[in-house]
C-alpha cells in the first residue's frame, strides 16, 4: 500500500527557523538515506495531522511529492508536542524499489469470539505481540498482516512461525526461538489454581512461659 503527501524544500535550519516555520502552519522534517543528500522538507500541518491517524502511514512506503520530484519513503520519526495535539517534526527514509527493506508491520487479529477457548471455554486472548518486524521488497510491504484465532484452544498459543505472510515477505528475525504472537488464558484461572493448590501452614502456638521455680527455704 502507497500513500502519498506533499512537501516543499526548505532552506532554515536551527530552532528559530523552525518555530517561525510552525507559527505559519507549516511542519519541519527531513528525507534522508540512500544516494542523495538528505533533504530539509516541510509540510502542512493539518495535511499531515490526518495522514498519521491512519495505521498504515506508519508502515506503508510513502510518496513524498517535494516540489512536483517524487521520492519513496517511510516514516521514521515522529515528534509530538508533550500535551498539545502539535506536531514538532518528522524523519523519513528513502527506500530503492530493488533493494529489501526491513519495517514493522502492525497485526490484525480476527475471528477472536468464535475461537474454541474463548467461545466454549470462556477464556481471555493475549495479544502477546502488535506487530512484526519484516522484510521484503518495498512494492510487497503490507499495511498489516492477519492472525486468524478461529482454531485457538484455551492454553494454545500462535507463534510467529504460524504467521501467513504474503507473497515476498519474511519475518526478520532479531533472536532465536519462535515467540509467542496470542495466546488464551483462562480468567483468572492460573491465580484460582495456584491459590487452591498452596498448602495451608499453621503457625506454631506460642510456648507457654516457663513457670518461675520455687523458692526452696533451707533452714
Amino acid at each position: 500500500m502507497q500513500l502519498e503527501f506533499n512537501a516543499n524544500k526548505r532552506d532554515g535550519q536551527g530552532t528559530g527557523a523552525s518555530r517561525r516555520l510552525r507559527r505559519t502552519g507549516r511542519v519541519p522534517g527531513i528525507i534522508y538515506g540512500g544516494s542523495a543528500k538528505p533533504q530539509q522538507i516541510d509540510i502542512d500541518h493539518n495535511e499531515l495531522f490526518q495522514l498519521l491517524r491512519k495505521e498504515a502511514f506508519y508502515s506503508s512506503v510513502l510518496n513524498a511529492n517535494v516540489e512536483g520530484a517524487k521520492e519513496m519513503c517511510l516514516l521514521r520519526d515522529v515528534q509530538r508536542h508533550p500535551y498539545r495535539p502539535v506536531i514538532l517534526h518528522v524523519d523519513f527514509q528513502r527506500v530503492d524499489a530493488t533493494h529489501k527493506i526491513h519495517q514493522k508491520v502492525p497485526l490484525h487479529f480476527i475471528n477472536a469470539d468464535i475461537a474454541p477457548g474463548v467461545k466454549l471455554g470462556g477464556g481471555m486472548v493475549s495479544h502477546v505481540m502488535n506487530d512484526v518486524d519484516v522484510k521484503c521488497l518495498p512494492g510487497d510491504l503490507p499495511a498489516f498482516i492477519e492472525v486468524d484465532l478461529k482454531d485457538l484452544a484455551s492454553g494454545n498459543s500462535i507463534h510467529v512461525s504460524q504467521l501467513v505472510l504474503p507473497k515476498g515477505v519474511e519475518v526478520a528475525h532479531h533472536g532465536e526461538g519462535d515467540p509467542v504472537v496470542a495466546t488464551i488464558m483462562m480468567k483468572g484461572g492460573s491465580a484460582v489454581e495456584e491459590a487452591e493448590a498452596a498448602p495451608v501452614v499453621v503457625a506454631p502456638a506460642a510456648a507457654a512461659p516457663a513457670k518461675k521455680a520455687e523458692r526452696v527455704d533451707k533452714r
